[in-house]
């Protein structure tokens, strides 16, 4: 059996559940198995044995209707012999039985079930049937279903394990702890083993399966609101109901609490678009992470990462932030760690004898002042010099977290290094994180020095380069700016009430009068009222052919530019007409936009896109008709202040551009941001509008604004 989760979207039913509802599944006083046996590797004997082993106080039904007792426990025949009332069931049977259990289950009150079958949603029509079933009873009957395709949940507060896995439940106790939300049992598993063998409190891990009847926006309300849990640590492949987890996200960041999140898939195809650039190049996976991140989740890479993040926000006294400062003893381990964080962006502030007179104090005189700092092989000389230098470091402002890369070799070593450490932080007790990473992994080092370490709330990692990886994400966190702009509604009159693409013309028409600037043009539907036209803008001008079935122009040789007198006019309408027909000759042009010339610039692409699980983003790079093939573009949120957008487009590989590059002058990138906060608020306004392509946006030195040459609309309709 199979027990990792499939993106099957359409096959959820799960709806918003209150705690106490969850509180029987969670924490539940009494559980029934459905499917009970005593065969070792059975699924119902390992839940058995399990609740067993943990000393599970409360009753435990058995159903077996082959068995009249399972180790001196007596075995019901079927549900319908069950108490009324029975917080929560363990379905440990095949697929083809679980249907009628779970109506069986219901008409008995039972609050919550386990379903670890698979083959539903994504074992074809009939399994995807009987899932939507499922869901149906479940909202009917108000039952939490966790599964089907799950490995169950375990509770480390009460030490209550629903799952088939063997597990020893460490009880939290008083501790902090982490909440692991999984829609892979699998992974949930691998994580909580994980985090388990560092010695960090787990407080609930629950996998979540297909989600039939719960999801994981359930499971994260329900671990905001547990005062035993401080972090969550999400995999998660994909999210049923968005909104409802930005808002969790944002609760959890009022409340102090830190979302970490793997989400597996960003290298699958994106959605594919009908018509622009935008829909393009805003992919489902970068359009979620721009939303969560906004959010206040933390995003790791790998799994891996996920465990040591969440170690650190759970063991730091605060969420690591600003410059790290790194405490070394080789000048190879100082030009590796300068390699490397570099290449993470990650802070190290800069400092020398001059600007750092308590760490200029602490060191021999032949050890120069630097980050990362050497301070050779003198520690095992002078072990003081670890506590005069931490003390040093913990005291400059400018380091916000320290990292003590050790060199620990053997036991003698370490036993020379560590007191000094450990002194120094339980004497100076520093309010900013502290960890320590050994360069040599494999080292013996006590288990008692680790231990020590913890329990001042310094995480060990084994490997410099992870803690720095993991320092990266959370300083980022810690670094983001969650200031709104104005985000007050501008609404576009005139949107078509059917939906579907809005050629350039009509969309200009439309989001000109919204304060979108464009050339000033004419829509013409013959060459004599282009002429007139042309000759009241003056040339030279441009003739853009014009219909909702021809999206991108240029592809059609649909563009025909610096037509400068009536004789090039002339000829460049018939050309325009003659290429498009060549084109596609069944494609019938509602007219052309003819409008002026303008001056050269720096192209960029701005655009906006409205997913209907999601909401709207704003695209913004360099564009032209090469922007899908270079891709240096990011994703904005339609609720970034000015200063926040500015500072998003100087992080484009292009920005040396914007600053003025060899010469050419600065660029006005405030323009260019005040396009994307109005498009922003267009989008809020208009939930109709699926995307908004302005390609290319030009854009002139600063002071002289930015214009948009192109602008295509794709709507849905209004009913939608």
């Amino acid at each position: 059996m199979t027990v990792e989760t499939l993106n099957q979207p359409a096959a959820t039913a799960s709806g918003t559940h209150s705690r106490a509802s969850l509180d029987r599944l969670l924490r539940p006083r009494s559980v029934v198995i459905v499917g009970a046996s005593d065969k070792p590797g059975a699924l119902g004997a390992s839940v058995l044995s399990n609740l067993t082993r943990n000393g599970f106080a409360g009753d435990i039904h058995l159903i077996n209707p082959k068995r009249a007792e399972i180790g001196g426990r007596p075995c019901l025949p079927s549900v319908d012999a069950l108490p009324d009332g029975v917080d929560a069931a363990v379905l440990a049977i095949p697929r083809v039985a679980v249907l009628d259990t779970i109506k069986a289950l219901a008409a008995r009150g039972v609050g919550a079930a386990v379903i670890f079958s698979a083959g539903f949603a994504e074992g074809g029509e009939e399994g995807l049937a009987e899932q939507r079933e499922i869901g149906r009873v479940a909202a009917q009957s108000g039952m939490v279903i966790e599964g089907p395709n799950c490995l169950g949940m375990t509770n480390f507060i009460d030490c209550v394990p629903l799952t088939f896995v063997e597990t020893n439940a460490t009880p939290l106790g008083d501790r902090p702890g982490i909440g692991i939300v999984s829609q892979s049992g699998a992974m949930a598993c691998v994580l909580g083993t994980t985090l388990a063998a560092r010695d960090l409190g787990l407080s609930f891990s629950v996998s979540t399966g297909n989600e039939a009847a719960s999801g994981v926006e359930d499971y994260v309300d329900y671990l905001l609101d547990d005062p035993s849990t401080q972090v969550i640590a999400m995999i998660v492949e994909q999210f049923r109901k968005p909104a409802r987890f930005l808002a969790a996200a944002r609760h959890a960041r009022d409340l102090g609490k830190t979302i970490v999140l793997l989400h597996p898939g960003k290298s699958s195809a994106a959605r594919e678009s009908a018509a622009t650039h935008t829909g393009a190049m805003a992919g489902d996976y970068q359009l979620m992470r721009v939303k969560v991140e906004r959010a206040g989740v933390i995003f790791a890479e790998t799994l891996e990462e996920l465990g040591d993040i969440a170690e650190i926000a759970l063991r730091c006294p605060t969420i690591p932030a600003g410059g790290v400062a790194v405490l070394g003893e080789s000048g190879a381990f100082k030009a590796l760690t300068l390699d490397l964080c570099e290449g993470l962006a990650l802070d190290l502030p800069q400092v020398d004898d001059s600007n750092a007179p308590a760490l200029r104090a602490a060191l021999p005189d032949f050890v120069g002042v630097s980050n990362p700092l050497d301070i050779t092989a003198q520690g095992l000389v002078d072990p003081d010099l670890y506590y005069r230098t931490l003390a040093a470091l913990f005291g400059d402002d400018r380091f916000g977290s320290v990292v003590a890369g050790i060199i620990q070799t053997d036991p003698v070593t370490v036993g020379i290094k560590l007191p000094p450490i450990l002194r120094a932080v339980g004497d100076l007790k520093p309010t900013k994180p502290v960890i320590f990473a050994g360069l040599d992994d494999g080292a013996d080092i006590s288990p008692d020095y680790i231990a020590q370490l913890r329990a001042f709330g310094i995480p060990y990692f084994p490997s410099t380069e992870r803690a720095f990886r993991a320092l990266k994400r959370l300083n980022d966190h810690a670094r983001r700016d969650f200031a709104t702009g104005d985000t007050s509604p501008l609404p576009a009159p005139g949107l078509p009430e059917t939906g579907g693409v809005i050629p350039e013309y009509r969309a200009k028409a439309i989001l000109a009068p919204l304060g979108i600037p464009f050339p000033t043009g004419a829509f013409c539907t013959s060459v004599d009222e282009a002429l007139t036209a042309a000759a009241a803008i003056g040339y030279p001008v441009a003739l853009k052919a014009q219909s909702a079935d021809l999206s991108h122009k240029s592809d059609a040789g649909g563009v025909v530019l610096n037509l400068t007198d009536a004789d090039a006019l002339r000829a460049g309408w018939d050309r325009l007409y003659n290429n498009v027909a060549a084109y596609n000759a069944g494609l019938s042009l509602d007219g052309a936009l003819l409008e002026g010339m303008g001056a050269r610039g720096v192209e960029l692409i701005i655009g906006a896109k409205s997913d209907p699980d999601w909401g709207p983003v704003i695209l913004a790079g360099f564009g032209g008709v090469t922007a899908e093939i270079h891709q240096d573009v990011r994703l904005l949120n339609p609720d970034l202040t000015l200063e926040a957008i500015i500072a998003e487009l100087y992080k484009l590989k292009g920005a040396p551009l914007l600053h003025g590059f060899r010469g050419s002058p600065a660029l006005d990138v405030e323009a260019a941001a005040q396009m994307i906060a109005t498009l922003g608020r267009i989008l809020i306004a208009e939930p109709a509008i699926r995307e908004i392509d302005l390609n290319p946006v030009i854009l002139y030195p600063k002071g002289q604004g930015a214009i948009a040459l192109d602008a295509l609309m794709l709507t849905a309709a209004k009913d939608d």
